[in-house]
């Protein structure tokens, strides 16, 4: 039998672990027939496809069947036969081959009701995760720009996923990695600079392979208020005799820049637009209900030589050579297409050089698990990169990538255009501006990240049932407005939480008491996957189970009694759907 639990604490430990508990119990009575020294024992509790089946199955006799050279129907009804008596199983059967289908006591499904009240904000909540550090970094978007969209869509998933982990157990904390080193800054750098000569009178080109945009001027303007001097060289100086490759020309603006500002003025303008552009992402992330942990810059990792131990980390495994001056990591030996760069032949490290540096950091801060969330198209960086955690001596294992496809918005039916390189994109901003940051957040974290996603920005704004977030939250607000006309009837005195919830017989009542069980299973199923999207479709089907009872029974004009446990499976049903709203990072209003 279970241990007695009290309630608060009861409400840690699902249904399903419970039987989870019941199994093992059978088992060891079993010992002498069942060898449980087996490696990699599959064995799964699943949720039952149809109830009539029962609520749950178990597979472990088909998993032992074999070992014990018995058949797996003949195994299961020893099994069953060792089971110990339980307050949540009614009954339990043998189907199809071997399974072992559990059907739950009513007395659990309206037990539920009890621990929703009791636990309130951690129902849900468990212990799987065993406080396992782990450290989620996602966005980490180059400072060079204003979020867009498929940035805001990686936010929703990597915030979602932290919350949910926590949810679970894990001890995990969100990063942001800024890239503040490297020619990308630079070219960021004299895109500002061009632009301030722009305002200073001078005409002078932005080249096409500059950045782009109007953020651009207004750092520029920033810039000029801030009485750093006018150092405005003659156009025709600047731009003459660049050559014709279009990289090569920009990379000779940029040492005309460097030349012309010298060494602590272009630091100055250096550190001023990458402030500038980060501050904007920090608070645009803030805004949209995400908020790190940790900022974790890349020149923190220059400064500390962090880079050049890192380096000579790889060195010593051999895993790196040297050829025609400059040093390679052998990334071939890990899957890559090619090996790569780390050191150039003029001595300067390359990106992936940082990048191997800042996941060497990570692993040393005493993290277990370290959780990528990378735009898809940086698929084809994984290999180099999971090589090279494991040349450092680290577990591959314990580096996670999770891939974000970019979204597509669409607009009465027409696709919404995106130019990312003419600076001329749909912000994170204007996104959250027309949809809200509800709509938004719960729409990214309605599919799977590494689908394709195409965003309905008419649907995402409609007041209407085909409106996921809309529909979760009317659920919600629905039940605030029955306790609302409790009070206004003057029956809010009356109301016993603590009601006789056997009087709940109804079909639509079994169903949603057996949904508010499963939530548990949903929010450590979401987090051991890496799926917040499970919470989301766990929510519409538990919105979709409410409203269906809603639309077919009275609540207030019930008698008393019966009145009193329908409000609480309701209040229960309004406390779930708020702490998966929550996981999701999206509000749950008491009125719509």
């Amino acid at each position: 039998m279970t241990p007695s639990l009290d309630a608060k604490t009861s409400t840690l430990i699902s249904i399903k672990q419970r039987i989870r508990g019941l199994i093992d119990i059978a088992l060891s009575a079993l010992e002498g027939i069942i060898p449980r020294d087996q490696e990699e024992v599959d064995i799964h509790l699943e949720r039952a496809r149809q109830r009539q089946h029962g609520d749950f199955a178990c597979n472990v006799a088909l998993v032992y069947a074999k070992a014990v050279g018995m058949k797996p129907r003949d195994l299961a009804s020893q099994i069953v036969r060792h089971l110990p008596a339980s307050d949540v199983v009614d009954r339990v059967e043998i189907a199809g081959p071997g399974f072992i289908n559990f059907h739950l006591a009513k007395a659990a499904l309206y037990g539920v009701i009890a621990q929703v009240h009791a636990a309130g904000e951690v129902y849900g909540h468990c212990d799987i995760g065993e406080r396992r550090r782990i450290l989620v970094e996602f966005v980490s978007s180059n400072p060079t720009g204003p979020l867009h969209v498929g940035h805001g869509r990686g936010a929703a998933y990597g915030d979602a996923l932290v919350r949910v982990l926590r949810a679970a157990g894990f001890a995990a904390d969100s990063e942001y990695y800024v890239n503040d080193a490297g020619r990308q800054m630079d070219i960021l750098t004299l895109s500002v600079w061009l632009r301030y000569l722009q305002l200073r009178g001078h005409e002078v080109e932005v080249p096409d392979n500059a950045y782009q945009g109007d953020y651009l001027r207004a750092i520029a303007n920033e810039w000029r208020r801030g009485n750093y001097g006018d150092p405005c060289p003659p156009a025709h100086d600047l731009f003459d005799g660049l050559g014709d490759a279009p990289e090569e020309r920009l990379d000779t603006l940029i040492e005309r820049c460097q030349q012309t500002l010298g060494e602590d003025t272009y630091q100055q303008l250096f550190t001023f637009t990458r402030d500038a552009l980060v501050e904007d992402i920090q608070h645009d992330l803030q805004d949209f209900g995400v908020r790190y942990d940790n900022w974790f810059f890349e020149s923190q990792l220059v400064d500390s030589a962090a880079v050049t131990r890192a380096f000579d980390v790889l060195k010593k495994n051999g895993y790196l050579y040297l050829a025609d001056g400059a040093w390679w990591f052998r990334s071939t030996k890990f899957g890559d297409e090619k090996d790569r760069v780390v050191k150039r032949a003029n001595g300067n490290f390359t990106y992936f050089a940082s990048d191997i540096a800042y996941h060497l950091d990570k692993a040393e801060r005493g993290y277990q698990t370290l959780i990528n969330i990378w735009g898809a198209d940086h698929h084809g960086y994984l290999a180099r990169v999971k090589g090279a955690f494991g040349a450092l001596g680290c577990r591959p294992e314990d580096l996670v990538v999770l891939f974000v496809q970019f979204a597509v918005l669409y607009r009465s039916g027409e696709k919404v255009s995106m130019s990312t390189r003419g600076g001329e994109f749909v912000s994170l901003r204007h996104l959250r501006q027309e949809v809200g940051n509800d709509a938004a957040r719960f729409f990214y974290t309605l599919r799977k990240p590494e689908q394709h996603m195409d965003f309905d920005l008419d649907l995402a704004k409609s007041q209407s049932s085909d409106n996921p977030v809309y529909y979760v939250q009317y659920a919600h607000a629905r039940v605030c407005s029955v306790f609302r006309q409790l009070v206004e009837r003057g029956l809010a005195d009356e109301w016993q939480q603590s009601a006789d919830y056997a009087l709940l017989t109804e079909d639509h009542e079994m169903d949603l008491l057996a949904s508010l069980t499963r939530f548990p299973d949903v929010v450590e199923a979401a987090a051991l996957a890496y799926e917040p999207h499970q919470v989301a479709y766990y929510l519409r089907e538990l919105a979709n189970d409410f409203h269906t009872y809603y639309n077919a029974h009275p609540f207030l004009a019930s008698e008393p009694d019966l009145r009193d446990a329908r409000l609480g499976l309701i209040d229960a049903t309004r406390q779930v759907i708020a702490n998966g709203l929550c996981l999701l990072g999206v509000s749950a209003p008491e009125s719509m």
